[in-house]
């Protein structure tokens, strides 16, 4: 039973840090720099889970394996009179979607939901198997 909410609570952790990784590709979908001030578009970020390994340690369940960069094509704007445009005129801005990052934190909500409910459930089974004991 105990490996039951190991698992939604492996769950709860994937998605918190998936949402983490959504509302930062929000907070930054207009950075055309990067910390130092040197022209750097953002890149949207894509957290990767994976299954875990209960013979390894690290137990069932899931868990953030990496967050990558998306290396979809940056959008790209005419402004010839902007500080970073090329010689052409064209500005390059971020990947970021947020009608995308709004269906995949509202996607991340309802796993979170399920596993919170999956947990619920695992907690009143194993209240119940208490009674029948006592």
């Amino acid at each position: 039973m105990f490996g039951a909410l190991d698992i939604s609570a492996s769950a709860l952790v994937a998605q918190r840090t998936r949402l983490n990784v959504i509302c930062a590709n929000l907070a930054n979908r207009n950075s055309l720099t990067d910390a130092a001030g040197n022209y750097a578009p953002f890149r949207r970020r894509v957290p990767i889970l994976a299954p875990g390994d209960p013979t390894s340690g690290s137990g069932g369940g899931v868990h953030v394996k990496d967050v990558l960069l998306d290396q979809s094509p940056l959008q790209i704007k005419h402004e010839p009179n902007h500080p970073f445009a090329d010689d052409k005129g064209l500005v390059y801005y971020p990947n970021v979607d947020p009608m995308v990052e709004m269906i995949n934190a509202m996607e991340a909500r309802r796993v979170y939901e399920a596993n919170i409910t999956a947990a619920e459930a695992t907690k009143s089974m194993m209240q119940a198997s208490l009674r029948l004991l006592a």
